[in-house]
């Protein structure tokens, strides 16, 4: 594609400025439409840093909607959350359909368990699948929006709550979908969501349905999304975690109660079937419930490692006998398998039998592969959400996978965030995903933001190694002295939840400013709280680092309790430096450095998202000065210019 088109678009009197009367022209984001452009043409792979403000998502879509009309090859465009997803769709793409003179197409999609079921909403009317008055006017009123909507997506609904008790008993999530069996297939909104993205030039999807498909395409379960010839994946960072998740195997308490519910809403009419099938159905429940309670020692929310000891042990004459969660597993195992036969006795003439047959097998399967814990090179561990406890495996190091199933099959793969160097080299992310030196260009775009000016990075002197107990409480003595200079204006991010609520009772009673915690009510009500109130102080965690957008003065400061290492006792971080160890490299070097890079510049990415915000980055952790590894995460970071004496955060923020 030549560059005379994207200057055409982009330059100060192109396209988009005839379009956009706040354009500015904005040299990191030309560069970076050329760089893509430039991948297209040459079919190599891309990874691009963009920070907040470069424009990334007009820079990769205006080449990536030419080569798709150009070069007729669909393509997807994946991102980290459905809210960059829904910005693509209802914001961006509807935009450069007014601006290009080439004429496109484009789709999105999303996971089945977002969309209604027609099949099942016209059943539930005949079952009691309600509770409560509540409940029975909410599905009334889904009941009349699925004859009006054309997207059957749940999202619509903006009306009602956003946890509806009854939605996952209509939805379309695949375990219970008899595919071309149904009586509605043709009107379904999965069938119609289908049929849109494969008439589409561009495809959005979200990183969980892409690596969903890229799990099952080319096996027996077939694919999800249309085939395509080139991917672009914004919020790239994310992109191992996710692909762990999908190329492993999962099964939870949650899931087998479904199974049994599920089989119980069986539509037979023969009595003994019935009898002897709701029998089973109660063993196999009454089995569930003895099994998961043997996982005492996930008492709380968290990720805990599943030991092959686990279920098994070794006798005094060196042979092995189950543990008692061993037993558990195998009477449970075994009223599996007499479930299976009694179904498969009538799943051939009944397509919601055959479902939950494959149902029935895929639990069995999965809770095996677990159990026996005979892959090597996997992870194994015990999460615990709430009341779900979840048994999992994942493979240790995806590059391999990546590579065959991805890179070395799809031409163009263009892989953008604003975090995916450290230390200035791509490299980290590179061996993590198995991306080709040869075959991968990368190009850091120039930030359009002038952080030497915007911003001041403050690091106090004589604070005391984070792992001390004086620690917490000098930091909060540091937090109310930057707080009372930014007046509040500020998020406190900080490493774990006991940190967190640590540093908020020390400091919310020592300030008058109006002080938030995580946790105290939804993600989305305590964002909307902090932007509405003044002079407002946010205490948060994990999921306040990245993907949240404040502008202006309502955020001038953000603070940093500790550098963002990664929990070594965690499962799979375990398991990940353990490998890397085996492998003769150095993990703490090789992995637990560049990673915690990577989240710290998240996290400061939170601050200056505009050319007109100011404001202060503090990071508390001493180790940046004491620790030699601390000069790669200073130079990580943007320019800017550091103090460490609170009053001089007023030359930055109230300039003279």
């Amino acid at each position: 594609m030549p560059d005379e088109f994207i200057q055409r678009v982009f330059g100060p009197d192109g396209l988009i400025a005839r379009f956009h009367e706040n354009y500015e022209y904005r040299e990191g984001q030309i560069e970076m439409a050329s760089k893509v452009a430039d991948a297209f043409q040459e079919r190599k792979h891309l990874m691009v840093e963009a920070g907040t403000g470069t424009g990334k998502t007009l820079a990769y879509l205006v080449p990536a909607i030419a080569a798709a009309v150009g070069q007729k090859k669909r393509v997807i465009i994946s991102t980290g959350t459905k809210n960059l997803q829904e910005q693509l769709m209802e914001k961006d793409i509807p935009f450069l359909k007014k601006v290009l003179p080439t004429k496109f197409t484009a789709a999105y999609m999303k996971g089945r368990s977002n969309y209604a079921c027609l099949y099942r909403i016209i059943k539930a009317e005949d079952q009691p699948v309600l509770d409560g008055l509540d409940q029975i006017d909410h599905f009334r009123k889904v009941a009349r929006w699925v004859k009006e909507t054309e997207t059957g997506d749940r999202r619509e609904l903006v009306d009602l709550p956003e946890n509806l008790p009854f939605w996952n008993r209509i939805n379309a999530r695949g375990e219970i979908c008899i595919g071309q069996k149904c009586p509605d297939f043709e009107p379904c909104f999965i069938t119609r969501m289908r049929n849109r993205a494969e008439a589409a030039d561009i495809v959005v999807v979200n990183h969980h349905l892409f690596f969903a498909d890229l799990n099952v395409r080319g096996n027996q379960f077939g694919k999800v999304l249309p085939d395509y010839g080139a991917v672009i994946f914004d919020e790239a960072h994310l992109i191992e975690d996710i692909a762990s998740d999908y190329f492993g195997f999962q099964v939870s308490n949650f899931q087998l109660d479904e199974l049994v519910r599920d089989i119980d809403g069986l539509p037979i009419h023969d009595p003994v079937v019935t009898r002897e099938l709701t029998k089973l159905a109660a063993k196999v429940s009454g089995l569930s419930e003895t099994f998961w309670m043997r996982f005492s020692q996930a008492k709380f929310d968290g990720r805990y490692p599943l030991l092959p000891d686990a279920f098994v042990y070794r006798n005094s004459v060196g042979g092995t006998e189950p543990t008692a969660l061993g037993e558990a597993y195998e009477t449970l195992e075994e009223a599996l398998k007499t479930l299976e036969k009694e179904i498969e006795g009538f799943a051939a003439d009944m397509p919601e039998a055959d479902s939950l047959l494959k149902r029935t097998r895929q639990a069995r399967f999965d809770l095996e592969f677990i159990a026996t814990q005979t892959e090597r090179n996997f992870v194994y561990w015990i999460e615990r959400r709430g009341k779900g406890i979840y048994l999992r495996a994942s493979p240790v190091d995806v590059s391999e996978l990546l590579r065959e199933k991805l890179f070395d099959k799809v031409e163009t793969c263009v892989l953008t965030s604003a975090t995916l160097s450290s230390g200035g080299s791509f490299n980290f992310v590179r061996e993590r995903l198995g991306l080709d030196t040869a075959k991968t260009n990368a190009f850091t775009a120039p930030s359009s933001f002038d952080h030497e000016r915007q911003a001041v990075l403050y690091l106090p002197k004589a604070m005391p190694d984070p792992r001390s107990n004086e620690f917490t409480q000098l930091a909060a003595g540091e937090i109310v002295k930057i707080l009372q200079v930014t007046s509040g204006h500020a998020f406190v991010l900080c490493t774990s939840n006991f940190s967190m609520n640590a540093l908020y009772e020390l400091v919310s009673s020592r300030v008058n400013f109006p002080c938030f915690v995580q946790g105290s009510m939804s993600k989305a009500g305590i964002l909307d709280r902090f932007r509405t109130t003044k002079n407002a102080v946010l205490f948060a965690t994990a999921s306040f680092w990245q993907g949240v957008d404040v502008q202006g003065d309502q955020l001038s400061c953000v603070i940093i309790d500790k550098l963002p290492f990664a929990v070594p006792s965690d499962p799979i971080v375990a398991a990940r430096s353990r490998f890397i160890d085996e492998q003769g490299g150095r993990s703490f070097t090789d992995y637990s450095i560049p990673q915690a890079v990577i989240t710290l510049k998240q996290g400061i990415g939170r601050l200056i998202r505009s050319r007109t915000d100011r404001g202060v980055i503090a990071i508390l952790d001493p180790r940046l000065r004491t620790k030699p590894y601390g000069r790669q995460f200073l130079e990580s970071l943007p320019r800017m210019r550091i103090v460490s004496d609170a009053e001089q955060i007023k030359e930055v923020l109230y300039p003279q």
